[in-house]
């Protein structure tokens, strides 16, 4: 696997380093001793997957506070989708700025997301998957997220916005969130 840097620390692009040959290639997904010498924390208590049918369908941004929260590492299998990534820790100098990055099944990139990071992703094609990793069980009462049209944080998604869940749609405007 291939680390790649963002302008959020901690965050990371994964590239496959991809062995061929005549029969196609084989590469690594995920190495939770590669992970680790990378000082990321190992993402395997749960694998999950999300089917989106349109394109334009947004999910998120979620993240899960302590004592769950949890880091993630995303992968596109079907179709394609753009990542957003948003630095949730108040103590960072990069505190509510924003990365965006497209994974596709074309480009078999991975997205490593580090504890306290909102994350949400829009479907670029129809019959769009995802498959992700988690290193935290889903833990309700600790759940939290962002609206992905708040004007604090800007994000400009490439489509319009077509699906989204009611709850996706409820949380609250940083505004209201960040002490005064």
């Amino acid at each position: 696997m291939i680390f790649n840097k963002t302008p959020l620390p901690g965050v990371l692009v994964i590239s496959l380093d991809q062995r061929g040959d005549d029969r196609g290639f084989f590469a690594r997904a995920y190495c939770a001793q590669e992970f680790e010498s990378h000082g990321l924390k190992p993402v395997g208590v749960q694998c999950n997957m999300a089917s989106n049918f349109s394109k334009g369908t947004l999910r998120g941004l979620h993240y899960q506070v302590p004592p769950a929260a949890e880091a993630k590492f995303f992968r596109c299998i079907r179709g394609a989708n753009y990542h957003v990534v948003v630095d949730m820790r108040p103590d960072s100098s990069t505190y509510l700025e924003h990365f965006g990055v497209e994974l596709s099944a074309d480009n078999r990139l991975g997205l490593y997301i580090p504890e306290m990071f909102a994350h949400g992703y829009q479907a670029l094609t129809d019959e769009s998957e995802a498959f992700y990793m988690v290193s935290e069980y889903y833990t309700p009462g600790c759940e939290r997220g962002l609206r992905y049209d708040d004007p604090t944080l800007n994000i400009q998604w490439p489509l319009p916005v077509t699906t989204i869940s009611e709850k996706d749609t409820a949380w609250s405007l940083l505004p209201d969130l960040i002490p005064t």
